[in-house]
C-alpha cells in the first residue's frame, strides 16, 4: 500500500511539473511577443533566455546570440553559442561568431569563421572584411587574393559604412577596396611602395572625394614622402 501511495504521489508530481512547465512556456512566449511589440531588446533577451531554459533549441540559441550581437553585447553573444568552429553551425551562428570576435579585436579567431562564411557564399563584402583583417594579421598574400576577387566583382552601386569619425558615413565599396589595396601595397614594402600606395589613395578619392579614411591615409603618406625628401636633401647637402 505504501509503495502504491508513493507511486501515485510521484505521478502526481510529474503531472504538476509538466503543467507548470507548459504554463511557464506559454507565459514567456506571450512575454516575448509583448517585448517584441514594444521594441524592448533586454525584455526580448530575458524572454528568450527563459524559453531556452524551459525548452532548449539550437535555433533559439542562435537567434538569442544574434540579438546580443545586434545590441552590441559581443561577449554575451559568444557566451551563448561559444567560439568553436563546427561544420554543423548555421550561417547565423557562424556570422555571430565572426562579427563578435572581430568587434572584440580578435581578428585571427574571427577569420576562421569568416573563411567558413566565404566558402559557403563568396561575396565582395566578405572579401573586403577578410582582406582588412588579413592585413592586420600580416597575411598579405591572403589579403591580396581577397582584394583581387573583390575588385573583379564589385558593382558601382555597392556601399560600405565606416565609423572612424564621430558621425558614421558610407562610401563606395569600390573606393574602399582601392583604399585597402593602397594600404596593402604600402605594407608589402614601405621603402619602395610609397608612391604606388599614394596613387591608389588618389584613385579612391577620385571615386569619392569625401572618403575620410582615404584622405587621412593620403595625408599620412604625403607626410612620410616629405620627410624622406627632406632627409635625402639633408644627406645630399652634407
Amino acid at each position: 500500500m505504501k509503495t502504491i501511495t508513493i507511486a501515485i504521489l510521484m505521478l502526481f508530481s510529474v503531472s504538476m511539473f509538466a503543467q507548470t512547465n507548459t504554463e511557464l512556456k506559454n507565459h514567456y512566449e506571450a512575454f516575448y511577443k509583448q517585448m517584441k511589440k514594444q521594441g524592448d531588446v533586454q525584455g526580448i533577451i530575458n524572454a528568450m533566455t527563459h524559453l531556452e531554459v524551459l525548452e532548449p533549441s539550437i535555433a533559439r540559441k542562435d537567434t538569442l546570440a544574434y540579438i546580443y550581437l545586434s545590441d552590441g553585447q559581443h561577449m554575451q553573444a559568444l557566451n551563448t553559442i561559444g567560439v568553436e568552429k563546427n561544420s554543423t553551425d548555421s550561417d547565423m551562428n557562424v556570422e555571430v561568431k565572426a562579427l563578435a570576435l572581430k568587434n572584440l579585436n580578435q581578428p585571427k579567431m574571427a577569420l576562421e569563421h569568416f573563411e567558413v562564411l566565404y566558402k559557403r557564399d563568396p561575396n565582395v563584402y566578405l572579401a573586403y572584411e577578410m582582406a582588412d583583417m588579413k592585413i592586420q594579421t600580416n597575411d598579405l598574400a591572403g589579403a591580396k587574393v581577397n582584394i583581387d576577387y573583390a575588385l573583379a566583382n564589385v558593382k558601382d552601386d555597392m556601399k560600405r559604412a565606416f565609423y572612424e569619425r564621430q558621425q558614421p558615413y558610407e562610401t563606395s565599396l569600390k573606393a574602399a577596396l582601392i583604399y585597402l589595396k593602397g594600404i596593402l601595397t604600402f605594407t608589402e614594402n614601405k621603402a619602395t611602395n610609397l608612391d604606388a600606395a599614394l596613387a591608389l589613395m588618389n584613385d579612391a578619392l577620385d571615386i569619392d572625394p569625401n572618403f575620410n579614411l582615404a584622405k587621412v591615409s593620403r595625408e599620412a603618406l604625403e607626410a612620410q614622402k616629405a620627410q624622406r625628401a627632406q632627409k635625402a636633401a639633408a644627406e645630399k647637402k652634407n
